[in-house]
């Protein structure tokens, strides 16, 4: 009778073990410290803007150009299923939703501009812009995984080979930086 007891006992224990293991997510297991979700306003700042010279919109000397500094709020959603993949979206206040992706050391943001590069006929060409972005820690002045509050990268729009005539694409690339609101 007692062995029949301590069997019951011990089994009780085991399922009551096991269920408490299944209740209690682990905190890394939502995100694997990789998303990112929340309010931040995105800054691009133009007054820092970069066009390169070069062939291709790539090489040669970089310049500066005066560019609009535009602030943006977004909504920032994003979920891993593991530590190399997540995915999610943004939403801007300005009008436009891309989607989000992480691609090992930093997140990319990749949309198109309709009508992007006025040309000297009075048509438009459409851009393509690429935000990369990583997080930022400024008391260390480096790149850190576990820092969420300040997002830091850049901004590149280049419009395709051969708009408005020319076979060298407009590419301009600003300073992107994105500080959480909630």
């Amino acid at each position: 009778m007692r062995a029949v007891d301590i069997v019951s006992g011990a089994t009780a224990t085991t399922i009551a073990l096991l269920g408490s293991l299944v209740a209690l997510p682990s905190a890394q297991a939502e995100d694997y410290g990789i998303a990112i979700n929340g309010t931040y306003r995105a800054t691009s700042n133009g007054d820092w803007a970069q066009s390169s010279q070069g062939p291709y919109g790539a090489g040669g000397a970089r310049v500066f150009r005066d560019e609009q500094t535009k602030v943006e709020t977004w909504t920032v959603s994003s979920d891993c299923v593991s530590p190399v993949e997540c995915t999610g979206e943004v939403i801007s206040d300005a009008g436009w939703t891309a989607p989000l992706k992480w691609d090992t050391t930093q997140w990319f943001v990749d949309r198109d501009i309709p009508n992007w590069e006025p040309c000297p006929d009075g048509t438009a060409a459409p851009g393509h812009q690429t935000f990369g972005l990583w997080n930022f820690d400024p008391s260390t002045t480096r790149r850190d995984s576990n820092a969420r509050d300040l997002i830091v990268g850049f901004e590149k729009t280049q419009a395709p080979s051969g708009a408005c005539g020319v076979n060298k694409p407009l590419v301009i690339q600003l300073p992107v930086r994105l500080e959480k609101l909630s």
